[in-house]
Formats: structure tokens, sequence, C-alpha cells
């Protein structure tokens, strides 16, 4: 049997993608697939699978020798399982920037695109196939896209992006702006969230001039509960940076409806990095950045120190 994941801390994207391919892989090419996620989704991606009446994929650890296996919605090596090397991979689907660093067994299939939505190029390798998705797994598509593009705010969005999506809900009877409102308020409720598990909900770990940084972006439509609990996040980004073998947590909260970033200011490093990057002087713990909204081609193109 296949195994179809995305990263660790899946949001909805690698939810989700992971529960189309394995039905398309199943369904239309026969070759049996399931779903299996790294570590527990966020709340948005819970929403999600309990509106399109899915139970939560198999949550694993790690791949065994042989096993095999289609990574979708990343292709960087920190963030799949410690003994991927040992398994046999059979496909990548991503639309983020390529890493390097995964060794394959022999030639594979990798499908990258540049667009907002790993689902989004999934609808196009599935050709004709595709008016075949069952109504829950085009629920599925929609909210993955709807997800990654923050409603179209993200200048990640391209128009494959927005035209799928449209196109979806229209099939599904959706309204698009309605949908996504309930979307973000489930991602938004972060009150039974440790400080911890909000700095590492929607993290990716990057190596940048030597340093090793995670890169936590938090999308919410209620900034202000965020940005209150400051304090004890400031003082967790230590702990969690030992804990997970980073140098440095630079911290985001990007505003969904304000189109607008905060990033933590923790420490000097943070200050001089911000400076840099992005031509602000900075005073006190936070830095307010109009505009930014997406770490893929916002944050991460920028960062210099």
């Amino acid at each position: 049997m296949i195994k179809v994941f995305g990263h660790k801390f899946p949001d909805s994207d690698s939810t989700g993608s992971p529960l189309i391919w394995a039905w398309f892989s199943t369904e239309v090419r026969k070759a049996p697939a399931t779903a299996h996620l790294l570590g527990r989704p966020n709340k948005e991606a819970l929403f999600m699978l309990d509106r399109w009446g899915y139970g939560m994929p198999e949550i694993i650890d790690d791949v065994k020798d042989g096993d095999e296996v289609i990574i979708v919605d990343t292709n960087n090596p920190a963030e799949l399982p410690a003994g991927i090397g040992r398994a046999r991979i059979i496909e990548i689907i991503d639309h983020h920037l390529l890493q390097g660093g995964l060794a394959t067994k022999e030639p594979i299939s990798i499908f990258m695109r540049p667009v907002a939505c790993t689902a989004t190029i999934m609808h196009e390798l599935m050709g004709s196939a595709a008016a075949r998705m069952p109504r829950p797994i085009r629920g599925l598509m929609l909210t993955c896209i709807l997800s990654d593009t923050m409603a179209f705010r993200s200048p990640t969005t391209t128009k494959t992006d927005q035209n799928l999506a449209e196109e979806l809900a229209r099939d599904l009877g959706i309204n698009i702006g309605s949908y996504a409102a309930e979307m973000f308020a489930a991602k938004s409720d972060l009150s039974d969230c440790s400080d911890d598990e909000v700095l590492r909900i929607d993290s990716k770990n990057y190596e940048i001039n030597g340093r090793k940084l995670k890169i936590s972006v938090l999308e919410t439509t209620n900034p202000s509960a965020i940005i209150e609990r400051k304090q004890d996040l400031i003082r967790a980004m230590d702990r969690v940076a030992d804990e997970d073998g980073i140098d440095q947590v630079l911290f985001f909260v990007v505003d969904i409806l304000n189109e607008s970033a905060t990033l933590l200011v923790p420490n000097k490093f943070v200050r001089t990095l911000a400076k840099k990057s992005f031509s602000a002087a900075v005073s006190g713990d936070e830095l307010q950045l109009p505009g930014v909204v997406s770490r893929k081609k916002q944050i991460i193109p920028n960062l210099s120190f």
C-alpha cells in the first residue's frame, strides 16, 4: 500500500492533498494508497476534515525500509520523516521552492508548479479524471486552495488557483466568502494551544547563511489575541529552538483581513535581521509589516542578516 503524506505540522493543504491523491491513486490509477499525517493538523484542517466527512488520517512518526511513498506539499527533508531515505519514493507533487537533499532509489516523477496550492497541481495532473471526483474530494480541494491563497489575498495566488476554486465552489453550491470566513474562524481559535504549539503550528525550518531558522507564520482574523500573548511567546522561543535544534524562531502573525504581519522581536539578532530584511527601524519587541502575508514570496526571499 502506497503511503501519501505531506510535511510535518500539517496545515490544510498537507492534510487534504494526501487524501485527494490517495483517492486518485486508488480509484483512478488502481494503485492502492492511503493518506497519512506527520503530526496533528491545525484547527482549520480539523474543520475541513469534519466539514467534508473525513476521519483524521493515521499519524505516523517515520517510514520503514522499502515503504512506497508519495510526498506532497513539500520537498524539504527537514519536513519529512527521519527515515525518508530508506523509503522508496515514487512521486513528489509540490509548489514550494526546490530544497534539494532528497535521494531516491530510482528515477521518479516530480511535479512542481509555481501555483499557490498542491491541490491545484493535482487537479491538473488528473486531467479528465478530475470529473470523477466525489463531492467530499472536491470540498477538500476547495478548502486547500482557499487556505493557501488566504481566499485570494495572498500574492502566491495565480489565476489557475482562483479559477479552479471558483469552479469547485459553483459545483458544490458554496459561497466562497462565507465558507472562507468559517475556515479562518476555526484557524484563529488558539485559546487551548500552548505557546510552544502556537510557535510550531505553521512552521518551516530553513538554513540561511549557516543559521538554522524556524520561520513560523500564524494566519488569523484575530491577531490581537495572539499579540496579547507576546511576552509568553517570546519566552517560549528559546525553549522551542533548543528542543527543535535550531538557532532562532522567527514568528510572524499575519492579519488575514487587513493583509499585514507583525513580527515579534525578542533579541538583537532578530532586530538586526528585521532591519536588513525589511528596511525597517525596529523599536520595542514587535514590527508592523503592512502588505506582508506570504512566507514563500515576501518573507523567505527577503531574509538577510
